[in-house]
C-alpha cells in the first residue's frame, strides 16, 4: 500500500514541523525515536531494516 502524492505531502509537512519543534539539539534523538515508533507500528523487522537501507541509499 503506497501513499498518494497528497498524503506524502501531508506527511512531509507534519515531519518538517515536528523536526522544527524538536529543535537542532534534539533532531537526531527525535528521528531515532520516530523510526523506532514507526518500526514498532510496522511490526516487521525485515521491512524496517529494508526501509533503513532505502533511507541510507536515497
Amino acid at each position: 500500500m503506497s501513499a498518494t502524492p497528497e498524503q506524502l505531502e501531508r506527511m512531509y509537512e507534519a515531519l518538517a514541523v515536528a523536526i522544527d519543534r524538536a529543535g537542532p539539539d534534539d533532531e537526531a534523538l527525535f528521528l531515532a525515536r520516530l523510526a523506532l515508533a514507526l518500526g514498532n507500528a510496522l511490526g516487521d523487522p525485515e521491512a524496517f531494516e529494508a526501509a533503513l537501507a532505502i533511507a541510507l541509499d536515497a
